[in-house]
């Protein structure tokens, strides 16, 4: 082919000019400017890695350029500027105000946003959204305070048009449809809840102290030369002959998956959460040190944003059909707010690293009590009823196990892992699924056999059966069955030893503990029952969950077939 030879042929043009231009000029290429020392805006001392925009570019970094107008230093950043007070150079802070805040109008709108590589005290300041409404909102609208700005609104004036203050750590499904947000100002205030707009504008008058940090040495900034551009110029000129062909090829194979995503996330704007850039991730990740799990479809680290608050981070595998499942995932949990479910942060779509990201859990439940395990089964209950009954689309879960029920600070159950969810019209009694989906183990019998009947929510139940199955299996202490625990289905075994009216044998089993463990095995068997029709509701389940164990009736054995759930739920992902 023509096109590579020639690619080819140019590099090597430029390999040849690069030997004979780099020794000649080797040594002046050593030649590193000095450190400009420091200069003043007014009374303020501007010194490395500071610059103003009039001095060399060796006299700081660029990310750290100010401007000085009429003796204000004003620091200009991505999402808008900030009047600089003071900088202490000892410890890295430097003392900002928003350049749309006036101490003469209590009414000038905070426009200005801080990027990511700035930081500030948690416990003393915090972060304000300001937003910008389409309609009047109710001021405790979804348990949010949203405090009334618009008489200081600077945007169009029109009737339709309202200006509201919201806490920074407002979660995004708390955010009004009608409203956007305009910036996520910093503010001397932990919580701004329950303030007057003067006591705010007060205190964004005062400013914010923000540290800064970096890792290298300024000559490293101060000894890039023009020689030192020219050889690389080049050395990047031959290259990007011979790359562009492989860079076209792969663009084509990615270009259909990256459109899929940016067109689902531009069709579902009312409702998307913030999208941060993978450096942002690797930041509040800490380069994605801490794991916290690996599935199927992705491997979760432990994060910790700006605010203070923990977060998980689910960076999704690439594979066949994975911008389906960031797309399932994000527009299911994007609609749903509910104590047990799992709510959204924010995502990352950069190519490969697509990534979503959800409320930090807790792990490890072996020192639970068996009473806070039937709270905790209770709560993933409710979750998959609201997921069944409660949004205007019924969402269909298929993937229901423990390593899916994370646990927040206070032991609370989230259902996550949207990624095989499914939604379907509430008119809707039986959806129709091209494949099984789930994982071996928990999936109903009737995503395999198609003649014990159609699949319908009916499938989650059985899932959640088996998920109180694994509880009860995990949490025992029977010998009996333990030295046959590879010949035996342990549904079949349990049921077994209810049918003969023997104890479960238990270790220091008290007789509330041993009702709470037959009440759990029992509406298990209701839910794992081989034929969709025989199942309950997930509303009929939680009332057998909530009720004497003595009132449940024991259902007719109706196990289809026993498959291993010694593993951890990960390795046979469909």
């Amino acid at each position: 082919m023509a096109t590579p030879k020639l690619a080819l042929f140019w590099l090597l043009l430029q390999l040849l000019a690069l030997a004979f231009s780099f020794f000649p000029q080797a040594c002046t290429a050593r030649s590193i400017n000095k450190p400009c020392g420091f200069t003043f805006c007014g009374n303020l001392n501007i010194s490395y890695p500071f610059r103003l925009k009039t001095q060399p570019r060796s006299c700081g970094r660029k990310m750290f350029e100010l401007v000085c107008d009429n003796n204000c230093t004003i620091f200009p950043m991505e999402h808008g500027s900030f009047y600089v007070q003071h900088i202490f150079y000892d410890n890295q802070t430097i003392h900002i105000v928003d350049v749309n805040v006036d101490s003469h109008n209590n009414c000038s709108i905070p426009l200005s946003s801080l990027p990511s590589e700035f930081g500030f005290d948690t416990s003393t300041y915090g972060e304000m959204f300001v937003m910008n409404c389409s309609m009047k909102i109710n001021k405790s609208w979804c348990g949010t305070n949203y405090i009334n700005a618009s008489r200081c609104s600077s945007f169009p004036p029109t009737n339709n048009n309202y200006l509201y203050f919201l806490d920074g750590g407002t979660v995004p499904s708390a955010f009004h449809p009608s409203c956007t947000v305009e910036a996520l100002v910093p503010i001397g205030l932990h919580n701004i809840g329950g303030l007057s707009t003067f006591d705010i504008y007060q205190k964004l008058m005062m400013g914010v102290p923000i540290s800064w940090s970096f890792n290298h040495d300024p000559q490293d900034w101060s000894s890039v030369v023009n020689v030192e551009g020219i050889i690389l110029a080049r050395i990047l000129l031959g290259i990007s002959c011979l790359t562009v062909l492989i860079i076209h090829k792969l663009k084509r194979r990615h270009l259909s998956v990256d459109d899929s995503i940016e067109n689902f996330l531009q069709s579902q704007i009312n409702f998307i959460p913030i999208r941060y850039s993978y450096t942002e991730l690797k930041r509040i990740t800490r380069g994605f040190k801490d794991k916290l799990g690996q599935g199927g479809f992705g491997t979760v680290f432990k994060g910790k944003l700006r605010s203070g608050k923990f977060v998980a981070v689910k960076l999704l595998k690439e594979s066949k059909g994975n911008d389906q499942d960031f797309i399932n995932e994000v527009a299911t949990i994007g609609r749903i707010h509910h104590v047990n479910v799992v709510e959204i942060v924010g995502f990352c779509v950069e190519g490969k690293k697509t990534s979503s990201y959800k409320f930090i859990f807790s792990t490890g439940s072996s020192s639970l009590s068996w009473q806070k395990m039937l709270e905790i089964a209770i709560g993933v209950g409710r979750g998959i009823e609201y997921l069944h009954n409660g949004c205007a689309m019924k969402i269909l879960h298929f993937d229901i196990k423990p390593h899916n029920i994370p646990l927040d600070g206070n032991f609370n159950p989230k259902l996550s892992d949207f990624g095989l969810a499914k939604l379907h019209s509430v008119d809707d009694s039986i959806i129709s699924l091209t494949t099984a989906r789930g994982t071996l183990g928990y999936m109903a019998p009737e995503l395999f056999y198609k003649n014990l009947g159609g699949i319908s929510y009916k499938a989650d139940i059985y899932s959640f059966g088996m998920m109180l199955i694994e509880i009860v299996r995990r949490r025992k202490n029977l010998n009996a069955f333990a030295d046959n625990s590879s010949q035996i289905y342990f549904p079949s075994w349990i049921y077994h030893q209810f049918e003969l009216g023997e104890n479960l044998e238990l270790e220091n089993m008290t007789e509330n503990v041993n009702k709470i463990v037959r009440k759990m095995i029992i509406v298990a068997f209701w839910c794992i029952q081989t034929k969709p029709i025989h199942r309950p509701t997930m509303t009929k389940v939680l009332k057998m969950l909530e009720s004497e164990e003595e009132l449940l009736e024991i259902p007719p054995k109706s196990f289809l077939f026993c498959v291993d759930m010694s593993g951890n739920g990960n390795d046979n992902d469909n």
